[in-house]
């Protein structure tokens, strides 16, 4: 399992610096690509939970697909990326400890509440932007966002228990780079400074996120 995730890393680093805010290419789509595989490999080696398989795997072509030309590509990857949610949303509820606050090892009901309540905020403050910033795209990416809202309430109920502890960091920074990318790519004037900034904060957030899902059923 070592060998895979260091390789996958050594492949996320090699984009995070050279090619995440390069145009199309094919050597960018197999780089970025192959930072996930990796991580499929290493949770197949680990023998992980096949959910956690394959939403690494619908990840992996939803990468590939974003990082090609064209809206036909883009609304492939968006919806890859949902399939892959709705694997983490299965995988999250299938190792829930219930509900916040019925166990020692779950979220207080307040941290949770709150919790909850943020994610639902979010989703409703970026769905009102993007309904008006998103123009052709509008309806991918507003079906997208409830999808990644219950990725995000899901793991509110995995316990925090030795590496299941991982699973809330990772399904947060996953919503945090996604929100950074929606916002660098609707709503963000052209010429804005950030447009230069945010695939160097989308890139490790969203790697982060796959990493830490990975160990998070794969680690003891």
């Amino acid at each position: 399992m070592t060998t895979p995730i260091l390789i996958a890393a050594l492949l996320a680093a090699l984009y995070w610096l050279r090619y995440c805010r390069a145009g199309p290419g094919w050597m960018k789509s197999a780089v970025k690509t192959g930072s996930v595989l990796g991580l499929a490999l290493a949770a197949w080696l680990a023998g992980g939970p096949v959910l956690l398989l394959a939403a690494l795997l619908a990840s992996a072509l939803g990468d590939f697909l974003l990082s090609r030309e064209g809206e036909g590509p883009f609304i492939a990857g968006v919806a890859a990326f949902a399939l892959g949610h709705v694997a983490y949303v299965l995988l999250f509820l299938d190792h829930s400890g219930g509900h916040p606050g019925g166990a020692p090892d779950t979220l207080s009901l307040p941290v949770a509440y709150t919790l909850a309540s943020a994610l639902v905020l979010l989703c409703g403050v970026m769905g009102w932007l993007l309904w008006h910033r998103a123009g052709a795209l509008r309806l991918p990416v507003l079906l997208y966002m409830p999808v990644i809202l219950a990725m995000g309430l899901a793991a509110l109920t995995v316990p925090l228990t030795g590496a299941l502890a991982l699973v809330l960091a990772g399904a947060l920074l996953f919503v945090l780079s996604d929100t950074v990318l929606a916002l660098e790519r609707f709503v963000l004037a052209r010429g804005h400074p950030m447009h230069r900034l945010a695939p160097f904060a989308v890139w490790p957030t969203y790697w982060g996120a796959q990493l830490s899902l990975t160990l998070g059923f794969t680690l003891p």
